[in-house]
């Protein structure tokens, strides 16, 4: 009796124990977060690729606000997120890590630029196109407040018109008390458009009529790579200041990969994966620039951009995995 006794004890171990390493380790689905944005998209297209190809999981993205999605993502309901903009986020990121709610695996990039840009032509003109330069004295951010009538706010005659980030993106409340700390609401309305999309479509409709036109973007992008627009100056980076006021260029800007704390021991060889994922602005301008010349989703974009950079992507991976990815893509 004693012997069976243990015996039994020995077996009830082993099958909890198992039970323990199939629930920490056993993940079917691959969640990605998707906060709004193009760039964000093609690395979700790239990662996908080849965590379905290469290594047989499902994947899904979960779309929301960075607010949103970043919460998701330290509650696990996200797994990874592929374009972290830290710095953007720097207080929640830096909470999020120091409470191993989540890890970072790698810099995507970290060679990007953001702020409040202009066409090239408001400053300079642009001769071929007839157009002469509207503000040939404008450098700074702070400059903007002296020129209401050239970025005049078709809604608000009399006052100018800066075009915010959109509603629930994280650097709109830079862009908020940058307008208090250089004073730009004394003359300019702080215009926050619906999205990303409709915020294009405004800097668009400007610069094919050659018209005035001053908002935040960021490069990577498409929109950067594609049209001639000069990022306005602005004071060199401080963090005292940056934390008082943001009346400073915006901080350096590593853009990171990021997982929930669980998925290293989930996905081990997955996240081994991520921590060799590395790009740059201008790999990353290259799939954009694809879909906007190509009218092409992320997803197309992520599988012309494989294609042409086959050299890269495999160091991220195994040869076995590498194989099983060619072959998908054939």
């Amino acid at each position: 009796m004693k012997k069976i006794g243990i015996s039994l004890f020995v077996i009830m171990v082993m099958i909890l124990s198992a039970c323990g390493s199939a629930s920490s380790s056993d993940l079917e689905e691959v969640v990605l977060a998707d906060a709004g944005w193009d760039s964000i998209r093609v690395h979700n297209s790239v990662a996908q690729m080849i965590l379905e190809e290469g290594f047989g999981y499902d994947t899904e993205v979960t779309a929301g606000s960075t607010a949103a999605t970043i919460q998701g993502l330290r509650q696990g309901d996200i797994n990874v997120y592929m374009e972290l903009w830290t710095d953007n986020v720097k207080e929640v990121y830096e909470e999020a890590t120091e409470a191993g709610d989540i890890e970072t695996a790698s810099v995507n990039f970290d060679d990007n630029k953001q702020g409040l840009y202009v066409p090239t032509y408001v400053i300079e003109g642009d001769e071929e196109r007839g157009i002469e330069p509207a503000a040939p004295d404008l450098k700074t951010v702070e400059d903007l407040k002296k020129y209401p009538e050239i970025f005049a706010d078709p809604e608000d005659p009399g006052r100018g018109r800066i075009l915010n980030a959109p509603s629930g993106w994280a650097v709109a409340d830079a862009i908020n008390a940058k307008f208090e700390a250089y004073g730009l609401d004394e003359t300019m309305n702080n215009f926050m458009p619906g999205s990303d999309a409709a915020a294009v479509a405004d800097l668009v409709d400007a610069y094919e009529a050659g018209r005035p036109w001053v908002g935040y973007y960021w490069s990577p992008t498409a929109i950067t790579a594609k049209y001639d627009l000069t990022l306005l100056e602005e004071p060199a980076y401080d963090e005292a200041v940056w934390n008082d006021t943001k009346a400073t260029e915006f901080p350096p800007n590593d853009v990171v990969v990021a997982v929930h704390k669980d998925f290293p021991e989930q996905a081990p060889e997955v996240y081994e994966f991520l921590q060799n994922y590395e790009t740059s602005s201008a790999l990353t301008e290259e799939a954009l620039n694809y879909m906007d010349e190509n009218g092409a989703e992320p997803e197309e974009a992520a599988i012309w951009w494989m294609k042409q950079h086959e050299d890269i992507w495999t160091s991220w991976v195994t040869d076995e995995v590498a194989e099983k990815v060619k072959e998908a893509l054939k």
